[in-house]
């Protein structure tokens, strides 16, 4: 009775929730290489920060200690489980700008830390360096707060600026064009064009419903065939950070999942993947680098001078329906925004535009012409 009970609770797991265990799983090793007081600091933050990002914290503070064994003397020689507070506290404001330019290009090796054995550098633009930095604040923030270090060195160097990108975001003509080529194949290679049969419908929906909801790849590659709801032209997502919410689609968008399920009644799934909407060719739920590929594959041709993402195909999504309904609340809410600042920040840009537009609305004077 209790493995039967097991694999009923393993069915009903959502796919967010799979995430999240595979990724405590490999928290749970990476905790096990890393120092005690690092173990101490990702579970003090477990209430307040997800799975994904105390394991992110982990690879962070793992480049670091492995910097650290390498450049700094109070460090050679140790091995990672006798590394304590107390050499912690040794480390200076100096130090840690020289770890902060070491991230710009660093030499990396195989996860085992006793492997000699160096893969290809890793290089880092600010958001990189960014990331990794303010991992190391939160780290020595805790430390110094639970009275493990003296001092906070790590709040006294500046994190890197970060210059605001412009939005890329698909044109129209360019938006029809993408969805025409998944439908035909055409400029796709004829290695491409071998399966693309068998794709064109699934792929096609992919992108039709990146481009008509402005769902997250992660929620997209999670969803489910009983998440769908098309008597209400409903979906329900698991959201980043867990929570659940209900989205609506466009007949178009209903029209290309419905064309993509009818082809996908007829695959037989493997074992684990029977719920999941979007396979792959291997018959197993689609993944995530999986739908950046198609997305590349085919934006290629269709809007060749930009770099073209599913992120970007979010951003596509929301400038659309900004421009449409000028409401920044509809849209952070729509893309799953939890402060409408974020939304605000990104769709400046169309504020000034719209800032602009309303300059030339209030007419002054009549023109002079019609008064003639």
């Amino acid at each position: 009775m209790p493995m039967k009970s097991t694999k009923i609770s393993t069915l009903k797991q959502t796919f967010a929730d799979q995430t999240a265990l595979t990724s405590a799983v490999r928290l749970r090793d990476m905790q096990a290489k890393l120092p005690p007081c690092v173990r101490d600091f990702l579970d003090g933050i477990a209430d307040t920060a997800t799975v994904r990002t105390r394991l992110a914290y982990a690879y962070d503070l793992k480049i670091f200690f492995r910097w650290a064994s390498d450049a700094l003397d109070a460090f050679r020689g140790l091995d990672t489980h006798t590394i304590e507070p107390s050499h912690i506290d040794l480390i200076t404001a100096r130090d840690l700008e020289h770890f902060q330019q070491y991230l710009t290009l660093y030499s990396r090796t195989g996860d085992d830390p006793e492997s000699s054995t160096v893969l290809a550098p890793r290089s880092n633009a600010a958001p990189g360096k960014m990331r990794k930095m303010s991992a190391l604040r939160s780290f020595f923030k805790y430390l110094f707060i639970h009275n493990y270090i003296s001092a906070n060195r790590a709040s006294l160097i500046p994190l890197p600026k970060l210059r605001e990108k412009p939005i890329v975001h698909l044109e129209p003509d360019e938006t029809a064009k993408l969805l025409n080529l998944a439908e035909s194949g055409a400029s796709l290679t004829s290695r491409q064009l071998s399966y693309h049969g068998a794709l064109s419908a699934r792929d096609g929906a992919i992108l039709t419903l990146l481009l008509g909801t402005g769902i997250r790849v992660s929620e997209c590659v999670g969803l489910n065939l009983e998440d769908l709801n098309f008597q209400e032209n409903a979906f329900r997502v698991t959201r980043k950070g867990g929570d659940q919410a209900i989205l609506y689609f466009s007949d178009e968008v209903a029209s290309a999942l419905q064309k993509y399920i009818a082809e996908r009644k007829d695959i037989n799934t493997l074992e684990g993947h029977e719920r999941a909407l979007f396979l792959s060719l291997q018959r197993r739920r689609i993944t995530q680098r999986a739908v950046q590929n198609l997305t590349k594959k085919y934006a290629q041709a269709a809007a060749p001078l930009k770099r073209v993402s599913p992120h970007k195909l979010r951003s596509t999504y929301g400038t659309q329906l900004y421009r449409e309904s000028g409401d920044i609340y509809l849209v952070a809410d729509v893309l799953g925004h939890s402060d409408v600042n974020t939304t605000r920040r990104h769709y400046a840009a169309m504020n000034e535009e719209r800032r602009r537009s309303a300059a030339q609305m209030v007419k002054l004077r009549e023109d002079e012409k019609k008064d003639q």
